[in-house]
């Protein structure tokens, strides 16, 4: 099994300069990760899109709690077919050398930490493919408090609905258990169907779908937001107010509408600021 090291890791991810993880993943910091949870999609995949980052996100999944948003770091696990010779040294290999125990699908849990979100491609398989069920659902809960995003299928989805403090998007549901499945890679990059997750990009998962962020990306990706937040706020008073139409609001503004929001802006207390931030 491939299981990236450290220096593999800041190698994988040299855009980023800020704090690391001992594992080396980047660590987006804990006040980013709580303005995060307020960004849509759309916001977060214009700032990607811009950057020449245009294959982070992927739709159409089963999401059991699509009236909550998942934010967390990625930390990845890539599967392949089982091919017998490769399957037993790997799994000799992570038994005897590397003092792993359990099946190849909780390896990857017992890394975890608090807000991270386990990212798993399964290649789609959900018959013979779910990855976690109640038991292993339970852990990544209680080791993270966020939540799995697994490119495959889970089984016990009446239980893993009742767990607290975890959201899930997969592929499907089915009763069987995994296998015929051979765990390759351990924070290395990561392919979730149309879009590539690397260890330590945010997960950003809401009703449209799973974007993953890049962590260079994620300050200017919030902060992009909570313009647009404001500038909503401001657009929507002057409409109240009649004194733009909304022809003149829903295009670029013009030199003048711009430096009104600025003076609006600059009126606005902090305590006004946090309400229309963060009680939206």
């Amino acid at each position: 099994m491939h299981f990236n090291s450290r220096d593999d890791i800041i190698q994988l991810t040299p855009l980023w300069t800020g704090e690391r993880f001992d594992d080396g993943r980047p660590r987006v910091s804990d006040d980013i990760l709580r303005r995060m949870q307020y960004v849509t999609t759309e916001e977060a995949w214009g700032v990607c899109w811009n950057k020449g980052y245009q294959f982070q996100f992927e739709g159409n999944w089963t999401n059991l709690h699509p009236e909550q948003t998942l934010v967390g770091r990625a930390v990845t696990g890539v599967f392949v077919p089982h091919r017998p010779d490769l399957h037993n040294y790997l799994m000799q290999m992570g038994h005897t050398e590397e003092g792993r125990i359990g099946e190849m699908n909780s390896w990857v849990i017992q890394t975890l930490v608090k807000d991270d979100v386990i990212v798993i491609d399964l290649y789609g398989k959900v018959y013979k493919g779910t990855y976690s069920g109640g038991n292993l659902s339970t852990a990544i809960a209680s080791r993270t408090q966020r939540g799995q995003v697994i490119y495959g299928g889970i089984r016990d989805a009446q239980q893993i609905l009742k767990i607290p403090n975890l959201q899930t998007f997969c592929k499907g549901v089915d009763p069987t258990a995994i296998a015929d499945a051979t765990l390759v890679g351990l924070n290395t990059p990561c392919r979730i169907g149309d879009a590539t997750c690397m260890p330590g990009d945010v997960v950003l998962g809401t009703y449209s779908g799973v974007l993953f962020i890049p962590p260079h990306l994620a300050q200017e990706v919030v902060e992009h937001s909570e313009d647009m937040r404001l500038r909503e706020a401001f657009g929507f008073q002057r409409l109240r107010e009649r004194v733009y139409n909304s022809s003149e609001m829903d295009t670029k503004w013009t030199d003048a509408i711009e430096a009104d929001y600025q003076g609006w802006l600059k009126q606005r207390t902090p305590d006004e600021v946090d309400r229309i931030l963060w009680d939206a």
